[in-house]
């Protein structure tokens, strides 16, 4: 019996559907969600979120948020979150270029600006990196759990 997830990231539903189980990056570790998980509220933090649908896994990055999971539903609130399969590989390195530049003129008088710098930062790194892992040029899923990416 699956469990239904639901991704949403501030401008939109990212996906929705059953699970087998899904995969989150709460703040204090990876943690694996199973169809009848007993309640739970968590904070997420920047990293990889896996959902495994019949032994396909559908792989998202999620740059911090809040997960609630209920015994038949998982609701992850993103700030931020979108399929590997969808990052478009230009435009997250122009982002990462432009972070890394205003990084290097200094940091900004303004903290708020500085953590915003920040942030597109580690958000931009993050898409690249899981597009290296899990797509490899043409895959948009990943190798299951338990398998490395050289596999």
């Amino acid at each position: 019996m699956p469990i239904r997830c639901e991704i949403v990231s501030q401008d939109r539903m990212v996906w929705e559907g059953d699970a087998d189980i899904v995969v989150v990056p709460g703040v204090v570790g990876e943690m694996g969600i199973l169809p009848n998980h007993a309640p739970l509220l968590s904070t997420l933090k920047f990293g990889i979120l896996k959902v495994r649908i019949k032994g396909e896994e559908e792989v998202f990055t999620v740059a911090g948020g809040v997960i609630e999971v209920q015994p038949d539903l998982i609701t992850v609130l993103a700030d931020s979150a979108e399929n590997v399969g969808e990052i478009d590989i230009a435009r997250a390195e122009e982002a990462r270029k432009r972070a890394e530049e205003l990084l290097k003129e200094g940091p900004p008088a303004d903290t708020d600006a500085y953590l915003k710098l920040e942030a597109a930062l580690r958000r931009s790194n993050l898409r690249l990196e899981a597009v290296r892992r899990f797509r490899g040029g043409k895959r948009s899923r990943m190798p299951s759990m338990g398998q490395t990416d050289t596999e």
